[in-house]
């Protein structure tokens, strides 16, 4: 009896505990209410698939030592969803319910961004890419299609997530419905729907929606009950529209931006902190709850970059790094705007902030030499014939690099036209470069020269960089589009050859004897005694791909701004490293470092 009565006893205490650990998060009129009394918002987020996890939990402490209580997340639905119902929630970087588990341990609150569609200048605004094999989908609508897989998603990421909102002792105070939604369509009914099944799937906090602080982004992507996010607001203008909108539910800046996003070809974008300081202490002295966009940025690896695009012919990809000149970089450091936001917002909370955590440590690495060992035309996969040129997508394949090839019969030189590059081309005759074809700007055009051979091979290696993100151009294919057509006859007949550069592929190459043309893999070697980050200066390349220990580093190229790839300490070991680099241009021997900084 006294061994029942001391377990009852426990069982009680831990209920009483966990009791104590719910909250409820709601609204009163223009107000966020926690458990019944006002609560400010000021968050910082951060992306955990652009983090290694082992840095999650120092993350997530800068952001409160500068003075955020709350962390919003975004996730990516196609980082989870690789094809069509196989999930990973669990290996590395993807376990999102750990990373959220570690926000409540280390006292931070948790706005959820899940999408469906997120933009996040990640690859096709994390929408699946398996999507794309229906030739005339429709997404962030009712098309059926695409509904069905939303459902799924929605499913499966309640699984994850349900029992951590606030008011099951979990720290999510609110859950955002898709994501600036009247900057793409006007479907009420589809934002609507996505309401209702997160409701069904047992979410039940908050919503909220996130648009640009004008009359007709409101009307579009708002909804009747939802708290009104302002992508940004930092202005009494702003919020006006969003109290014409609905004067019944709070708003907040839901996007306030202390940095912003860098395209190859661009300068590193670097707003100054003059700008962020004045809408964060407007927010603060009118007791506006605000979310920075973002505190900490993280990094593109692999191939997630996505893209912009705002006219038919334009296309404008992301740089690897996701540094965003946020207050946090890219290796974890505390930035002056870091400083001078601390010292701002820690003048309006009225208590001390945490210490700043020490800086995580970094290293230089030593010149080492990458040798071409072998070539992807020597590691060709079995071709797929087509009388057309089909992209990537078709053959379940979203990145990377895809080979074209046919014989010329008829037209054997003169203008050669590829409609469309999505989103770079390698041109070559008879084995032989003859140029590039890049997709910004609609010059498609190539002069081929005669040959003397009498069928004539044309290769084309289209390089896909990242799927569109933003606006109404989103149904983005990669590889050729369309057609190819030589002074105007258009060209039959194609061999496919799918070049994923995927883990496998890489993990399958064999050195071979020369290197014959453009398409060159470099392997070379480092030591180290310690281990630490570092970025890997690309300067001595042109444009590629680079492998570390079998890690995706990301892209570089050399149009600039980014030379140097971050590399995390947990990506290398004591002793001996291996890289391994696909350069598309180069193919001479040539020197790699490692650097302590971004630039």
């Amino acid at each position: 009896m006294k061994v029942i009565f001391i377990f009852l006893t426990i069982l009680l205490f831990a209920a009483d505990l966990a009791a104590q650990d719910k909250h409820i998060f709601s609204f009163r009129d223009n107000e966020f209410l926690l458990d019944g009394k006002p609560f400010q918002i000021i968050s910082g987020e951060m992306h955990p698939a652009r983090i290694p996890r082992e840095y999650w939990r120092h993350r997530i402490r800068m952001a409160r030592a500068m003075g955020c209580n709350t962390v919003a997340v975004y996730l990516f639905w196609n980082y989870h969803e690789s094809s069509p119902g196989v999930w990973d929630f669990r290996t590395g970087n993807h376990d999102i319910a750990a990373f959220i588990r570690i926000c409540k341990e280390e006292k931070m609150w948790v706005l959820l961004r899940p999408g469906p569609y997120v933009c996040a200048e990640w690859d096709w605004g994390g929408l699946p890419f398996y999507l794309l094999k229906i030739p005339d989908i429709k997404v962030r609508c009712m098309d059926p299609r695409y509904m069905s897989a939303v459902r799924r998603y929605v499913t499966r990421v309640s699984a994850e997530v349900a029992s951590l909102q606030c008011d099951k002792g979990g720290p999510i105070l609110m859950t955002q419905i898709e994501n600036e939604y009247g900057s793409y369509g006007n479907d009420r009914t589809y934002l609507e729907t996505l309401r209702k099944l997160w409701r069904e799937q047992g979410i039940t906090v908050p919503f909220y929606t996130a648009d640009g602080p004008t009359d007709f982004m409101l009307e579009a992507g708002s909804l009747p009950g939802c708290a009104i996010g302002l992508d940004s607001g930092g202005s009494d203008v702003d919020f006006e529209q969003a109290s014409k909108q609905d004067p019944h539910v709070p708003a907040f800046s839901s996007e306030t931006y202390p940095g912003w996003l860098t395209h190859w070809m661009e300068k590193w974008q670097r707003p100054d902190t003059a700008g962020i300081l004045r809408d964060v202490r407007y927010l603060l002295s009118h007791k506006r709850s605000f979310n920075l966009y973002v505190v900490h940025g993280g990094t593109n690896f692999g191939f997630t970059a996505g893209a912009n695009a705002f006219t038919p012919v334009q296309f404008q990809p992301d740089v690897t790094s996701y540094d965003y000149d946020a207050p946090i970089d890219e290796q974890g450091n505390a930035t002056p705007k870091y400083y001078a936001l601390r010292k701002l917002i820690g003048e309006y909370s009225g208590t001390g902030l945490p210490e700043v955590p020490a800086a995580v440590p970094t290293m230089e690495v030593a010149s080492f030499t990458l040798a071409p060992f072998t070539s992807l035309w020597d590691h060709l996969p079995v071709a797929v014939h087509s009388p057309q040129p089909r992209p990537m997508e078709d053959y379940g394949q979203h990145s990377g690099l895809t080979l074209y090839r046919t014989k010329l019969i008829g037209h054997k030189s003169g203008s050669l036209t590829i409609t469309e590059p999505h989103d770079y081309a390698l041109v070559f005759l008879n084995g032989k470069f003859i140029d590039t074809v890049y997709r910004d700007g609609g010059k498609w055009t190539v002069k081929l020269p005669k040959s003397d051979v009498k069928d004539p091979v044309l290769d084309i290696l289209v390089e896909g960089m990242g799927h569109i993100n933003f606006a109404q151009y989103m149904i983005d294919r990669k590889g050729i589009t369309d057609r190819v057509t030589l002074n105007g006859m258009t060209l039959m007949n194609w061999e496919i050859f799918n070049l994923p550069l995927d883990e496998g592929y890489v993990q399958g190459l064999k050195e071979s004897r020369g290197v014959s043309r453009e398409g060159v893999f470099f392997r070379g070697s480092f030591e180290l005694s310690t281990t630490a980050d570092t970025y890997f200066d690309m300067s001595g390349f042109k444009k590629g791909v680079v492998w570390v220990n079998g890690h995706n580093l990301g892209r570089y190229w050399y149009v600039g701004p980014q030379q140097r790839l971050y590399c995390p300490a947990s990506w290398l070991k004591k002793g001996r490293n291996t890289m391994i680099v696909l350069d598309l241009h180069q193919r001479q021997t040539a020197e790699v470092k490692g650097a302590r900084t971004l630039e």
